[in-house]
């Protein structure tokens, strides 16, 4: 992946990365069809050339349909995405009526920045949070939490809105809903297959029991027909086997989507929060105050899109979606200057 120096540099990056995302959702798309018609011929018995060979020349058939459902499922989610986000993330969208105040103060950051004013959206829960999403001027969508806005002041609040900004602007949110709603498909798919197998210890019982009955073990059979049906039911499972670990490679590229998600677009947009608001010391106050009350429940695949990771068992090291509170707050004070707020004494 291409390395992110500097905003323009940075942008260019997750559109690269966008891209390389959505070519490998087509090509995964076509290696689980594969896997899937190689695992039915596997069940039908027969020895691994027979099944190979029977899959390769129904695969040649075939996976034009794969394209279509990969172009199918890129159409839905585009028109889908954002009612997908906020249904999993308990969103609703609000008006300047109902919230002036906050209302006013994000359309006074976009028109700071020329940019087109995005959704505001609030989260009915006590728990200090915020995020943004969208992928074209239109559709995207600031969301913030109801703990947020009753806890932070109003220039820490500021800070948030103007940092959930420039993920926009530097078409984070882009990368994000492609990386989780168009190509996380696999992921979830990848978990229902888990779901149905002992992993790591091979097949369920009940489906041990099917393959017996398929492949007539446990028979008393002897002579050149038990020796077949061994070497069939060898092959089989050889394909099955085959078809098992090239859904379980599907699933484990679309969970390393994370690499793909840089850390160092947190640390760019707190840089941008003080360079719209001028107030360093704003967004390091706002982050102190959301890093003890920012956990709450929302599907663990969508933790990237916050600012800060809301689900509480934390992922660390490279597949972490944030750095640390404590990293980024250094980070302002060092390069922006911005000073902690002084703890209170009673």
């Amino acid at each position: 992946m291409t390395e992110a120096f500097g905003l323009y540099t940075h942008i260019r990056a997750n559109r690269i990365r966008s891209g390389v995302l959505l070519l490998g959702f087509v090509v995964l798309i076509h290696a689980l069809l594969f896997s899937l018609i190689l695992a039915a011929n596997a069940l039908g018995g027969g020895s691994f050339e027979q099944i190979l060979n029977a899959s390769t020349r129904q695969f040649s058939r075939s996976w034009p349909l794969a394209g279509l459902g990969a172009l199918a499922w890129l159409a839905i989610a585009f028109f889908t995405h954002q009612r997908l986000i906020s249904a999993a993330t308990g969103a609703k969208a609000v008006t300047r009526r109902e919230m002036p105040e906050l209302y006013n103060e994000l359309e006074a950051l976009c028109i700071s920045r020329g940019m087109t004013m995005p959704t505001l959206q609030i989260i009915e829960t006590p728990a200090l949070n915020a995020y943004a999403a969208g992928i074209k001027d239109g559709d995207y969508v600031v969301a913030v939490t109801r703990g947020l806005i009753e806890t932070l002041d109003p220039q820490e609040v500021r800070a948030v809105l103007a940092h959930e900004l420039t993920h926009i602007r530097n078409r984070d949110t882009q990368l994000m809903v492609v990386a989780v709603i168009f190509a996380g498909i696999f992921a979830f798919f990848g978990d229902m297959i888990i779901r149905g197998w002992d992993f790591p210890y091979g097949l369920s019982p009940s489906s041990k029991r099917q393959r017996e009955s398929n492949t007539g073990w446990g028979s008393s059979t002897s002579g050149n027909d038990s020796r077949s049906g061994r070497d069939k039911g060898g092959g089989a499972l050889l394909a099955l086997a085959i078809a098992v670990v090239i859904i379980l490679i599907s699933w484990g590229l679309s969970t390393l989507i994370r690499f793909a998600l840089s850390r160092s677009r947190e640390y760019m947009a707190d840089a941008g929060s003080v360079e719209l608001t001028k107030n360093p010391d704003a967004m390091i106050s706002a982050l102190q105050k959301i890093s003890k009350q920012a956990t709450f429940d929302v599907p663990s695949r969508m933790e990237a899109f916050f600012i800060e990771n809301p689900v509480s068992q934390r992922i660390t090291g490279l597949l972490a979606t944030h750095p640390a509170i404590e990293d980024r707050i250094a980070a302002l004070e060092k390069y922006a200057g911005g000073k902690r707020a002084e703890p209170r004494t009673a």
